[in-house]
């Protein structure tokens, strides 16, 4: 086994473990992928201002998020096809996170369904909705979260079209890979990963096939979801889901000041400024560049996260100090769920936390809740 120091090391490792096309689906962006790079640069343009003969014992990273205490301001973020990076894949990470104390968020476009996760896991978990065209398959979504005790409730409102991702089109992205000779050969290439499938009977997107009017096999599914993703989303759709859930709401993929007034007069009682880590508009700007200006604006009103291009604990202390008071994280933990199961996500938050532990130390803090932008160095952020 190599010595994994950084997430970066994860990611070699995923790359080596998972086929192609779903190292690829976790690890691009759409179109040219200037913002899905740019997500990750415009944190490391941002530098620390280094104190030294500072009291640097006791420190903690505990802070909560809408409500939640949490071991450090650091979620799992909802991701599709999170079962196809490793078999049983959102069980394994919502595992880890019960773990290490941190919240973990399953997708609407999930491998494991809801059930399946409630009943390996021991504490609420989170559950992200995608609007659906179909209204009844939406309730029905709801009211499942709620058998399961989802303790919040993520909607995302910047894919009610998929933009155009390169990788997956010429890949033929899907789950389960179709059987073609390139697949299959590139396949061959991972036997772990191919083991792992083959003990596992979730292989398809759970929440969905057998739950949605219709879909009862995978030939009808990709059909379905390019029919049922609705443009026609709006604020007024947001209201009914609010009063349909009656519990937390956040709200995920905001980037405009405007946009995020809108959030919080909807009543949720969290926003996450994002851009789907590149992976719909290409050209727009970073979630940690949009970040500033969000919290400006309504940093007052309601609880503003982001999520996009977090790769260390020092870029988690970079977007709290910028006025963020939760981040999540997608690829990191996909990159140590590929690599190494279960263990490989909590690699990802140990060092995330250690990065995290560290670089507070260093800029002079012992609680991150006490941190502010005082410790960027002026003229950088």
């Amino acid at each position: 086994m190599p010595v994994i120091t950084n997430i970066e090391d994860l990611r070699v490792l995923h790359k080596k473990r998972t086929p192609k096309m779903f190292y690829d689906y976790a690890d691009s962006g759409s179109w040219t992928e200037s913002t899905y790079r740019a997500n990750e640069s415009d944190f490391q343009k941002i530098k620390l201002r280094q104190r030294v003969a500072v009291d640097m014992t006791n420190r903690t990273t505990k802070t909560k998020m809408v409500g939640q205490e949490v071991a450090m301001p650091v979620a799992l973020a909802p991701t599709g096809l999170t079962g196809m990076q490793h078999a049983d894949g959102e069980i394994l990470a919502a595992k880890a996170a019960e773990k290490f104390g941190v919240p973990f968020c399953l997708s609407t476009m999930s491998i494991c369904s809801i059930e399946d996760v409630a009943e390996r896991t021991t504490k609420p978990f989170w559950f992200q909705l995608y609007v659906m065209k179909d209204r009844g398959f939406i309730e029905r979504l709801i009211e499942r979260a709620k058998a399961a005790k989802c303790s919040a409730l993520v909607l995302t409102l910047d894919l009610q079209i998929l933009g155009q991702r390169h990788k997956d089109l010429k890949n033929g992205l899907s789950a389960p890979p179709k059987l073609t000779i390139a697949n299959m050969i590139n396949m061959a290439t991972k036997p772990r990963w191919c083991l792992g499938m083959a003990m596992t009977p979730r292989r398809t997107f759970r929440n969905i096939v057998g739950h949605a009017t219709g879909v009862g096999n995978m030939s009808s599914l990709s059909s379905w979801t390019a029919e049922q993703f609705d443009p026609g989303l709006n604020w007024g759709d947001v209201e009914w889901i609010k009063k349909l859930w009656g519990g937390k709401l956040i709200i995920k993929g905001i980037l405009d000041e405007e946009d995020a007034r809108m959030a919080a007069n909807s009543g949720a009682d969290a926003l996450i400024v994002s851009n789907h880590g590149g992976r719909q508009l290409d050209g727009a700007v970073s979630s940690i560049q949009a970040l500033p200006g969000i919290v400006n604006a309504v940093g007052k009103d309601i609880e503003v996260w982001m999520d996009g291009g977090i790769r260390s604990g020092q870029d988690v202390l970079k977007a709290w100090a910028l006025g963020a008071r939760g981040t999540m994280i997608g690829r990191p933990f996909l990159y140590g769920l590929g690599a190494m199961g279960e263990a490989g996500v909590t690699k990802c938050l140990e060092l995330i936390h250690n990065e995290l532990d560290i670089t507070m130390a260093f800029t002079g803090h012992r609680d991150i809740q006490n941190v502010t932008k005082d410790i960027l160095y002026p003229g950088t952020f």
